[in-house]
Parts: structure tokens; sequence; C-alpha cells
């Protein structure tokens, strides 16, 4: 459960955002749209293998 604390005269926008930004990283709706559909563990290995190659190679330009 989320708890999110708000102190005398706050602002109801902002008690919001804090609880928006508290649910962003639970990362609970990231992983519901990650179960909609099955993903074969070939699959998701061969995707986890093209990011670390892009990631290598943004690294590689920065240097």
């Amino acid at each position: 459960m989320i708890i999110v604390p708000i102190k005398e005269g706050e602002n109801i926008e902002r008690a919001l955002k804090k609880f928006k930004r508290k649910f962003e990283k639970t990362g609970i709706v990231r992983e519901l749209r990650g179960r909609k559909t099955f993903v074969k563990p070939s699959v998701k290995r061969r995707d986890e293998i093209k990011k670390a190659i892009y990631v290598q190679q943004l690294q590689l330009r920065e240097e």
C-alpha cells in the first residue's frame, strides 16, 4: 500500500503528484503490461541481448 503523508495546508495537486511518482517507482503498471501477453523465453533473451548491444554502442559513442 502506498502512503503519502500530507502536510496541513498542502495542495491536493502536489499530493497527487507525489502519489503518482511513488506509484510509478513501484513498477506495477509496467509489470501488468508485460503480463498481458506471453513472451517466449527465447524471444525475451533475444531482446535482452539486443538491448545490451545497443547500450554498449551508446557507451562507446560517448567515449
